[in-house]
């Protein structure tokens, strides 16, 4: 019985076949181990600085084999990455896990997850230390490596890694990842399409050259007449309105609009009778809040529902991500203004320079579902940073690439969630499993007809909704507690 058969029929007998340290010694391309050493179980410190309650998941991980290696694809090269295997119970299967923003770390805490659920994890810090740019000017082979390079080469890595301790690689491999792990999920699929049997991608921010143009033009036009800057203060007051006008369309008032391109709500309805007040906008502000639902014309807009969130982008400061995109890779210009951004000139010029390396759009999915590959995106439809039409249009556009939805339904599927915000959070039903979903379409052949997805608030579940994939929404049975999926349908 062979090494497969066993992972098939027996993956409780899935143990290590070699010593933890001896992996130290495996050959991998233009690398080298730089640590292999057991951890006992929940002996892994968890990372400093993320809250008081980060370091639950790492109390409980199992014992694991702990390996770290230094990639240099490139002279200029040093992507750090890690895997972790499972001493005992592994399930078979590599999940990869992405970054946040400029990535520059190792994604611990979602390496945990992935360990925890008994998969090999795997993690990049793609190339460079600390989330910021600095390792841009001059670095070009850097750059490379973060927009794409990093993550292919950690795959290839991570699958040898594995082989060397289980005795065999892993039967199937995935990806998870949101916002700039989602993006990292859209080059996988485009670039890379054999690397993963099924691709989770959230939020992708897969569109640089466009997103981060629209998230600097939101900032320009919410600073250049400052008589128009709406304070944070104002934000539930805007929010309330498009509840109030567009909650109850789905025919459910529970505070989530469900499906905001519905939703014709116009800000104009609070414009102030008399002077400035803490519960009205005045005309500029009125303008400014159109233009934000409007977006800029060569990209979406954010959606009603979204305003909770809006200091992202139209807060007292510019988002530094996006205006350091601009500075840095498009301009090479560390002293650009984003008060001086055009939106005509400076997208093109974006797209001439770096849309190649950082854009991730290429509706052809054909080699990704040639060897069975599937895609699941999600985004959130009150996303604040990542305009949620985003995904709508590159699912689309691969619609229109591909011959419609019968000849890509059974591949890829995109699932908007009702009120959610960037990647989690917000007022709707934003805890889900994205990923035993995809396992079970990858390993069954069983696309996720619905995804089941809670609302918790201090630790307990307050509302369960079944999210749909896209174009389908939540529809009450007309019977039962709203607060129940069972009585909701996907139509």
């Amino acid at each position: 019985m062979t090494y497969r058969v066993l992972i098939a029929f027996f993956p409780a007998l899935l143990v290590a076949a070699n010593s933890c340290e001896s992996v130290a010694s495996i050959a991998l391309r233009n690398a080298a181990v730089t640590l292999a050493t057991p951890v006992g179980a929940g002996a892994f410190p968890a990372p400093p600085g993320r809250g008081p309650n980060a370091g639950a998941v790492f109390k409980t991980l199992p014992a694991f084999c702990r390996v770290a290696t230094t990639l240099k694809p490139s002279g200029d090269s040093a992507i750090r990455i890690e895997v972790w295997m499972p001493e005992a119970g592994w399930n078979g299967k590599l999940q990869s896990v992405g970054n946040g923003a400029w990535a520059g770390t190792i994604s611990y805490p979602a390496m945990a997850t992935a360990l925890a659920a008994g998969y090999a994890a795997a993690s990049t810090d793609t190339g460079h230390e600390g989330n910021n740019p600095d390792f841009i000017p001059d670095h070009p082979e850097k750059v490379v490596d973060f927009a794409y390079r990093a993550v292919h080469e950690m795959t290839a890595a991570s699958k040898t890694i594995i082989a060397a301790y289980y005795g065999d690689g892993p039967q199937y491999a995935y990806w998870n990842g949101c916002s700039t792990g989602g993006r990292q999920a859209m080059a996988e699929a485009q670039r890379f399409p054999a690397d993963y049997d099924g691709i989770v991608a959230g939020a992708p921010a897969s569109y640089v050259t466009r997103l981060q143009g629209s998230q600097v033009w939101t900032s320009e036009v919410t600073h250049k007449n400052e008589a128009g800057y709406i304070p944070p203060a104002k934000y539930p007051v805007i929010h309330k309105a498009a509840l109030d006008q567009c909650d109850a369309l789905d025919g459910v008032k529970d505070g989530v609009i469900e499906d905001p391109t519905k939703c014709k709500f116009d800000p104009k309805v609070l414009e102030c009778k008399g002077g400035d007040g803490p519960t009205c906008l005045t005309a500029p502000q009125v303008e400014l809040a159109r233009k934000i639902y409007a977006g800029p014309g060569f990209f979406p807009g954010l959606e009603p529902g979204s305003e909770m969130g809006w200091a992202t982008l139209s807060g007292p400061k510019p988002m530094d991500l996006a205006v350091d995109v601009y500075r840095y890779l498009v301009f090479q210009d560390p002293k650009w203004d984003y008060l001086t951004f055009n939106p005509e000139a400076d997208i093109a010029r974006a797209e001439k320079t770096i849309s190649g390396q950082m854009n991730s759009v290429d509706p052809n999915l054909k080699p990704l579902f040639a060897h069975g590959g599937k895609l699941l995106q999600y985004h959130g439809w009150a996303d604040p940073g990542i305009p949620p039409g985003s995904s709508v249009n590159y699912y689309k556009s691969v619609l229109e690439a591909m011959g419609g939805k019968a000849k890509v339904n059974d591949r890829y599927r995109l699932f908007m969630v009702p009120g959610m915000g960037h990647c989690g959070g917000g007022d709707g039903t934003s805890t889900f499993d994205m990923v035993s979903a995809l396992d079970q379409w990858v390993v069954q052949g069983k696309a996720p007809d619905q995804i089941v997805a809670s609302k918790v608030v201090s630790g307990a579940v307050v509302r369960t909704r079944p999210l749909c994939p896209y174009p389908q929404v939540a529809t009450y049975k007309g019977s039962g507690s709203t607060d129940d999926a069972a009585n909701f349908s996907c139509k």
